[in-house]
């Protein structure tokens, strides 16, 4: 082993006893790369599909949510968020460097309507769904959240059909979280989990513009 293989399997095992450690069934280990760890999971247990979508405010947060409970309980966490830019400081973003040990992948080059380049941003989601499949054919995770993602659906930058077979032929244990507005019907019909955030209320209604800490 090279010393920057050791330098690094060492930095990665520094990681890991942050995440979870003794608080979890079976923490990671030091170059662990598989994502199905039976002893860490209740016989009962079983991978889900996710979907969180609606008009309301706050898809993202409950599945962010999720994403702490997963990552909790000594789960491998990735995060692929479709349309915020590498530029973009999420809160979430950050909070998850701080724990250590989720992969967060920010692939959009901002929101659709403020774009200068549809054609780039279509292409950056078309890379995205790319690399989520290599994810999902290594069972990189076992917790695997991809924000904002009906939207490239929606635009018809990624097909919906191959979305779907993909994410419901998955192998081995992988939770699966997709977030977004105007879910695709196939997407509902396939998902073992819907929810549908209702809106009641916006500040945006009364002029109240987006804020940290509230929307990122």
């Amino acid at each position: 082993m090279t010393d920057s293989e050791t330098s690094a399997g060492a930095a990665r095992a520094a990681t890991l006893r942050r995440h979870g450690g003794e608080h979890v069934d079976v923490p990671h280990r030091p170059f662990d790369i598989g994502s199905s760890e039976r002893k860490r999971r209740k016989p009962r247990d079983r991978p889900l599909l996710i979907v969180i979508t609606g008009e309301g405010k706050g898809k993202s947060t409950s599945a962010f949510g999720m994403l702490m409970r997963s990552w909790a309980r000594g789960y491998r966490c990735g995060v692929f968020q479709f349309v915020k830019s590498g530029k973009w400081k999420v809160g979430e973003a950050k909070a998850a460097a701080a724990l250590g040990g989720i992969d967060w992948e920010k692939m959009g080059d901002g929101w659709s309507w403020l774009s200068a380049d549809l054609n780039e941003s279509a292409q950056l989601a078309r890379e995205g769904w790319q690399e989520v499949k290599r994810a999902i054919a290594q069972q990189r995770y076992e917790f695997l959240l991809l924000d904002e993602m009906t939207y490239p659906m929606k635009w018809g930058w990624i097909e919906v059909s191959e979305v779907v077979s993909t994410l419901t032929a998955r192998p081995g244990f992988q939770h699966v979280l997709v977030t977004g507005r105007d879910a695709p019907s196939e997407l509902v019909a396939a998902a073992d989990l819907v929810s549908r955030v209702v809106s009641v209320k916006h500040p945006m209604e009364v002029g109240i513009r987006a804020q940290q800490g509230i929307e990122w």
